[in-house]
């Protein structure tokens, strides 16, 4: 057998870090008629984060959150724990959604992540969080040009940026396949237990007076008049507002629904290294979170208890008629594929086992950032559509929700940021034909050097080259 299907074949189906002796205890469904005046409708990041805001806002606000499973069990429990400040993925993307927005935008973000750490500390939630910053690291020409172009960028912006070249980034992480590194560090970004975070989250919220739900699915909601009426399984809650979080997860409006799509990314994560292993890679001497500069990139991390985990790469999948059921969860060929590309770049841990292996969704916007809005005069809203940087975006995008809901409203409401309806995507089969090419022509792209096809061009002319 193959070495990296060796590595598999013990693995478990379930993400790593909800694997864990810390996770609390689910709470009760509802089985009852209830009022309230915020229902928040999920219990990931967003909905967390939107309910801890709206209780500082308003402490003696009356506030019921719902989860269809329980907290964490979305994307916000199967990501890579990446946490990056940024709010809508680059300055170009910034530039041409949001015109004149780009540096109000980045200080937005960064404030976002100061904010957002300050309440970790306030609250004593222990997400885990370290502040080790992201090395991007290059395994091509193509790709360490790109590289190269993007810290000249940044150095000359002041930004906290460190240049490898090819001996230099190996010394940093030791792979055969790297040529060139950038290490991003601004003193915020790093990496995060995604799980830990959210239940320390849970916690916090329900000492301020929060009544959670779970496995709790909602099916619909009406409007009453003045009121929202939101039909669950076995009850009713009459709200005067509510915040769908959502992301891509099914939801009865079709407004949220057709502003974004689920979009499967799968990952790994390898047993606890020993020290020998260790030594042979030499990452765990500063733990940056790592992706490479790649169209379809690969992003990983280490743990606390040092574990990698790997994700991303050609393994990012959409699924014809945005599929979020099970059935596209657990596939083989995908698994393997990873961890093939996993032993390719760190040859030398030859052995290691993988524990687990889990897929989740990312839900992905035209304007690959996050999609605000609000309906029924002000009384729903929404955030939805990180495109894969949610993790402290989230809880922006929460703030962003609540203010829609006249949770002490700022002048960010004023933004295009928020202002600017996006752009739907179209119906089926052109949204699958269309993310399809693209994914195939991305990947295509990163076997040549970067060299992108007409169809990437064209993408790019419209500023939607990142549509994979």
């Amino acid at each position: 057998m193959a070495a990296h299907l060796q590595a598999l074949k013990d693995s478990k189906y379930h993400p790593l870090w909800l694997d864990s002796k810390l996770k609390p205890p689910t709470l009760p469904a509802l089985e009852k008629d209830v009022k309230c005046e915020l229902l928040i409708v999920g219990g990931g990041f967003t909905g967390l984060w939107a309910a801890l805001q709206a209780k500082e806002c308003k402490p003696d606000a009356d506030i019921i959150l719902i989860e269809a499973n329980h907290v964490a069990y979305g994307a916000s429990g199967r990501n890579g724990g990446m946490f990056d400040y940024l709010l809508a993925h680059s300055s170009n993307n910034s530039d041409y959604h949001f015109p004149g927005e780009k540096e109000r935008i980045k200080e937005l973000g960064i404030a976002n992540s100061k904010e957002y750490i300050e309440s970790l500390e306030k609250y004593d939630i222990d997400a885990r969080f370290e502040q080790v910053g992201t090395l991007v690291i290059a395994t091509d020409e193509g790709q360490k040009k790109s590289l190269r172009e993007d810290y000249e960028r940044l150095k000359a912006k002041g930004e906290q940026v460190t240049w490898y070249n090819q001996e230099e980034v190996r010394v940093q992480v030791n792979s055969e396949t790297y040529i060139a590194g950038l290490l991003k560090n601004n003193g915020i970004d790093g990496i995060i237990d995604p799980a830990c975070l959210c239940w320390g989250l849970k916690k916090t919220i329900l000492s301020l007076g929060v009544k959670i739900y779970e496995n709790t699915p909602m099916s619909d909601i009406a409007s009453m008049g003045k009121n929202m009426l939101t039909i669950c399984d076995d009850g009713t809650i009459e709200s005067d507002k509510i915040l769908m979080a959502t992301n891509g997860f099914p939801n009865p409006m079709r407004e949220i629904r057709n502003s974004i799509i689920p979009v499967w990314d799968y990952q790994l994560a390898t047993e606890p290294l020993t020290q020998k292993q260790l030594d042979s890679i030499g990452w765990h001497k500063h733990k940056a979170g790592v992706v490479n500069n790649a169209n379809m990139f690969h992003y990983y991390r280490m743990t606390k208890d040092n574990r990698i985990t790997w994700g991303g790469g050609g393994s990012v999948q959409y699924y014809y008629g945005s599929r979020t059921d099970e059935g596209v969860a657990d596939k083989p060929e995908i698994f393997e594929k990873l961890a093939k590309e996993f032993f390719e770049t760190f040859p030398q841990l030859e052995g290691v086992k993988f524990s687990h292996r889990w897929s989740g969704i990312i839900a992905s916007s035209t304007r690959f950032c996050m999609v605000p809005n609000v309906a029924y005069d002000g009384r729903v809203a929404w955030a939805v559509g990180y495109t894969g940087l949610g993790v402290a975006a989230s809880r922006f995008g929460a703030r962003v929700g609540i203010e829609l809901l006249g949770y002490k409203p700022t002048d960010i409401l004023d933004l295009l940021f928020v202002q600017k309806k996006t752009m739907n995507w179209p119906p089926e089969p052109l949204k699958y034909i269309g993310v399809e090419l693209t994914r195939r022509a991305m990947i295509s792209a990163d076997k040549n050097g970067g060299k992108r096809n007409l169809w990437l061009r064209l993408l790019d002319a419209l500023n939607l080259g990142f549509a994979a």
